[in-house]
């Protein structure tokens, strides 16, 4: 698989000159009366380009829904294969008209990459939106499709990187704004003749939540019963992800860390049990959590969900605690509140959507990853995550714990009172 640094130089030695080269032979198409933008075409038909990271498929989420209704245009979608599921956590893009490319070897990354192009010329796509901030690729790539319209993100003398002049409806990628809304901001450049006005939907973006199916819900507890050995609902269920991807291992808190929480958590209430979360390769990670709590409330549940059955395990939960990661985006298509863990990202920019209480450390040096850098940091140390107390995140969970609590009984006074 071509993992995530070799993707950046290729992206880096690559994309420079062939963003400048296509640069190049666009002013002098435009020169000779050529690559005029098309502004009077009817747009039918969207392309959102969102490669690599899972968690932003839900951040561009209401920059999709958006889309329809400003327009009524169809929103289609290109990522990486193993992103398709993330880009389902929503389910605003049906699969059939998604478009996935493979990173299995460089040789299959070409392959699929032509592939994609030819099939798109079938799809008769009227518009592209490249909501990618950390490649240059993505930029030369749209200008490839031959679609006539395209909106992306644009340095001018801002900030990002070098991406040449590849967009008909460039942006300027605003840092004080968060990441969902620069992507609502891409989509109404999209349509505006000069600079883009703010929707008011821009000022709260937010997600749509899923329904969560009968037979959904009852497969995910007929899955769990027997792992956490009682019936569901007896007692309330803490969610833990203590996983981060590995294009950003400084955005874990420490394992000791999660160890003492969990603790914590078990001690002061007899009602909870708590499940760690995670893919397959999380689970040398949440074996070793669970070993060392050395509690049966405790229970490794990594690699036992799909990430599709994520949002009907979230119903079941009281709350997550997770690390700057997919499953605290995930969550925001539920009611499940998320206490979520901020180091070297700021969460300015990518606090995830919905109920989420964001803890950080608030260091100097935080954050030290941004659109300037292609997110990479010589880190090794990471503070910013380590100076995260216990403490304090035990207690915003007692918190969300015990508002939950109040508020269930609350729910229970008045069904009896309406009864």
């Amino acid at each position: 698989m071509v993992g995530h640094e070799a993707m950046r130089r290729i992206d880096r030695w690559l994309g420079v000159p062939v963003c400048a080269a296509l640069s190049g032979t666009r002013r002098i198409a435009r020169w000779w009366g050529g690559g005029a933008p098309g502004r009077e075409q009817v747009v039918r038909r969207v392309l959102f380009v969102q490669l690599a990271e899972s968690g932003s498929m839900v951040l561009a989420d209401p920059a999709m829904r958006a889309l329809t209704a400003r327009s009524g245009a169809q929103a289609y979608c290109l990522t990486f294969a193993h992103n398709r599921d993330s880009l389902a956590i929503a389910g605003t893009v049906p699969p059939e008209r998604v478009f996935s490319i493979r990173t299995a070897s460089l040789g299959v990354l070409i392959a699929d990459t032509w592939r994609f192009l030819r099939e798109l010329r079938q799809a008769r796509i009227d518009a592209i939106v490249d909501l990618e901030l950390f490649s240059r690729l993505t930029a030369a790539l749209c200008l490839l499709t031959g679609v006539r319209r395209r909106a992306g993100f644009h340095r001018f003398d801002g900030v990002g990187l070098y991406r040449g002049d590849l967009y008909t409806h460039p942006l300027a990628f605003n840092p004080q704004l968060h990441m969902a809304q620069n992507y609502l901001m891409l989509v109404e450049a999209l349509f505006a003749e000069g600079a883009p006005r703010v929707p008011a939907a821009m000022l709260v973006p937010r997600v749509r939540r899923r329904e969560i199916g009968a037979a959904e819900l009852s497969a995910v507890k007929v899955r769990l019963t027997p792992l956490i050995g009682t019936e569901i609902g007896r007692e309330r269920l803490i969610l833990v992800n203590a996983n981060a991807s590995a294009m950003l291992p400084q955005r874990r808190w420490p394992q000791a860390h999660f160890v003492a929480l969990v603790r914590a958590a078990l001690g002061r209430h007899a009602d909870v049990r708590v499940l760690l979360i995670g893919g397959e390769d999380d689970r040398a990670t949440t074996a070793a959590i669970a070993a060392q709590v050395a509690d049966p409330r405790c229970v490794d549940v990594a690699g036992r969900f799909a990430l599709g059955e994520l949002p009907a395990l979230f119903t079941l939960g009281e709350v997550l605690i997770s690390n700057d990661s997919g499953p605290a985006h995930f969550a925001a298509v539920t009611a499940l509140p998320v206490i979520a863990l901020f180091g070297p990202e700021t969460p300015v920019l990518f606090r995830p959507l919905g109920d989420v209480t964001v803890v950080s450390a608030g260091l100097a040096c935080s954050p030290c990853v941004h659109a300037g850098n292609q997110r990479r940091t010589r880190c090794a140390d990471n503070q910013c995550m380590q100076r995260i107390s216990v403490a304090e995140v035990f207690g915003e969970l007692c918190r969300v714990l015990d508002a939950r609590a109040v508020g269930a009984v609350r729910s229970a006074t008045l069904v009896e009172a309406g009864a």
